[in-house]
């Protein structure tokens, strides 16, 4: 949006998630020119990267750099403790303010990244498409990779609770590179982290959304870990998904690339996911992974009012 790419212009994305006036602003803008039913916190998956000491950037049009990957178990049994509501605190502020400048009918959702997503990002130092270092410590030093995410879930959960505490009506837990596994693997390596992120958070008394995508081969067994809310992607089709997450409220589940098509072809596809839920309860339209880049606004507002309509 114009008013974000503005902000841009004079803040690195790690200026505004400091800022907690500035990241509560950013936060309030969808739901003020989209229209949205909810408000998700301005923030970034990778702040606990900052005092876990992995040397946090973002490099221009590489996206995040860890300078410090975690490598061996070395590295994993030095990775300090924190308090999280101290050393993540500007987070935790920005969410009582977003949550006073919302009107009362717009929930506020906090979110974290998961233990494998945070995982694969501190091992690969950074983002990747083969995610070979990753599974290459998996693999190689399964105690190292259980001890990483064991303390990964507990960071996670830890800051998913504090988050609701200042404010955030909602959590959602983000796996959004999960998909790269098999399904014994996610069985095997993660599924048990997950649970435990998600088990502490529900703690918080809020309502949890599972986040994950590419993972219709073992969608029962993400589902098993946790979350009242289970976000499926555009590669099953929403009613499939339901019926084998079972009485589970689901999110989705829209291809972010279907708001660069024509109108028409557009909204085929949101009028067949709507058609997909049957009006039953318990659906949240959305995507199903983050806005591209390029996407015009005037389309997600389209979307927004074309499921407003029914």
């Amino acid at each position: 949006m114009s008013q974000y790419r503005k902000l841009r212009r004079r803040h690195s994305i790690l200026d505004l998630c400091h800022s907690p006036e500035l990241a509560a602003a950013v936060t309030l803008q969808p739901v003020e020119r989209l229209g949205v039913d909810a408000a998700i916190i301005f923030a970034d998956i990778l702040l606990p990267f900052e005092p876990l000491r992995l040397g946090l950037r973002f490099a221009s049009g590489e996206g995040p750099v860890i300078d410090r990957p975690i490598r061996d178990a070395g590295d994993v049994e030095r990775l300090p403790s924190f308090n999280v509501e101290a050393e993540l605190g500007f987070v935790l502020d920005a969410i009582r303010l977003a949550r006073r400048a919302l009107p009362a009918d717009v929930p506020l959702i906090g979110f974290a990244g998961a233990p494998f997503t945070l995982a694969s990002y501190a091992i690969e130092g950074g983002a990747s498409r083969t995610f070979t270092k990753t599974k290459q410590l998996m693999y190689q030093a399964p105690d190292t990779w259980h001890l990483l995410l064991s303390k990964l879930a507990d960071l996670v959960g830890l800051y998913l609770a504090a988050q609701a505490r200042a404010g955030a009506q909602a959590l959602q837990l983000f796996d959004s590179w999960v998909g790269c596994l098999s399904p014994d693997d996610y069985r095997t390596y993660v599924q048990p982290h997950s649970r435990k992120a998600l088990t502490l958070a529900k703690d918080a008394g809020v309502p949890l959304i599972h986040f994950g995508t590419g993972t219709a081969t073992f969608l029962e067994d993400f589902t098993a870990a946790g979350g009242d809310v289970i976000s499926v992607d555009w590669r099953i089709p929403l009613d499939a998904a339901w019926s084998r997450i079972g009485d589970r409220a689901i999110q989705g589940n829209l291809d972010p690339a279907a708001l660069l098509a024509p109108a028409g072809e557009r909204t085929r596809q949101v009028r067949d996911i709507l058609a997909r839920a049957g009006r039953r309860a318990g659906h949240i339209f959305n995507l199903g992974h983050g806005v591209l880049p390029e996407t015009d606004v005037a389309a997600i507002r389209a979307v927004v009012d074309l499921v407003h309509g029914g």
